[in-house]
């Protein structure tokens, strides 16, 4: 027999229930196994060990000097792993420690009253906001949380929850008001400016149509972060596609147009199944939907 029958926790496990019950039949009871199988595991690790664990007489079995070791040790190992068990199943519940949430930069402003409100609320919980266009991979742990806007995502074993549907419209300074007029129709747009992103974002309404429909030689500045687009609009460059909640609440930015609807891009909550339902997880997603749900209209309707 090789030594991997003294490694194995499941026979010390069963030299221990011998011990403490004091006979096989008893032990058999205990693990809800068959007698012969007990015997069994304590044959195989005394073999193992080359060494005798029990004495048996009539009245079960006793531990030598070298089981009360081993019995000793299997208690500790018991103890270590009971306590080890104690403290993962209490991590999904426990209020403390990290939460990592990820989105796009353009929407950081507007999440950080949020998240600020929650953190005095839950001063154990250490929040961490990873700011990024990539789809940081949940399953991997890059992150707790994703608050992505666009397309809803279609990973597996995401759980995906709808937050609010953010209106889109297009803004302008108030001197590029004041130097080329006001815009009164998406039909008519001669005579301006516009500001469009580097990349194609067809899967962005508001961008899509810039890029279909506004000829080439009125786009003045292009920019690879939705940030640049408000302050490129906000410096009078030109006129810009931004979400409402960004730009309602930047002084400044004038409303060109009412925000189509077809324009409208939803806000997915994202979480990976194996984490959904820890504590912290639950508490951070129903306050936000409770803080997205008090959003006035014009910057987001419920989906």
């Amino acid at each position: 027999m090789s030594g991997s029958s003294v490694k194995d926790w499941n026979n010390l496990h069963y030299a221990l229930a011998v011990a403490r019950a004091g006979t096989l039949s008893g032990a058999a009871l205990e693990l809800e196994v068959s007698h012969s199988t007990v015997l069994r595991r304590i044959d195989a690790l005394e073999k193992a060990l080359k060494t005798r664990l029990f004495i048996r007489h009539p009245r079960g079995y006793v531990p030598t000097e070298a089981g009360q070791i081993l019995v000793r040790a299997a208690e500790n190992m018991q103890d270590q792993l009971d306590l080890l068990v104690g403290k993962m199943q209490g991590v999904d519940e426990a209020l403390h420690g990290t939460l990592i949430i990820t989105t796009v930069n353009t929407l950081i402003p507007q999440l950080m009253p949020i998240m600020r409100e929650f953190q005095v609320q839950n001063p154990q919980v250490q929040l961490q906001l990873v700011a990024d266009r990539r789809h940081l991979r949940l399953e991997h742990g890059e992150a707790h949380i994703g608050i992505r806007p666009g397309a809803r995502p279609s990973e597996p074993d995401y759980v995906v929850q709808p937050g609010i549907t953010l209106q889109n419209s297009l803004y302008a300074s108030d001197a590029y008001i004041r130097e080329c007029g006001p815009l009164t129709s998406r039909d008519d747009l001669s005579g301006h400016r516009f500001i469009a992103p580097v990349e194609a974002y067809d899967f962005i309404p508001s961008l899509d149509w810039i890029a279909k429909r506004v000829p080439e030689e009125q786009v003045v500045f292009r920019c690879n972060e939705f940030s640049g687009f408000e302050d490129a609009a906000r410096s009078g460059v030109g006129i810009a596609a931004l979400h409402s909640w960004c730009a309602e609440a930047r002084p400044g930015l004038r409303r060109m147009i009412e925000p189509p609807e077809e324009w409208r891009t939803n806000l997915w909550l994202v979480t990976h199944r194996d984490m959904h339902r820890t504590r912290k997880v639950q508490l951070f997603l129903e306050w936000i939907k409770q803080a997205l749900a008090r959003l006035p209209p014009e910057i987001g309707v419920k989906p």
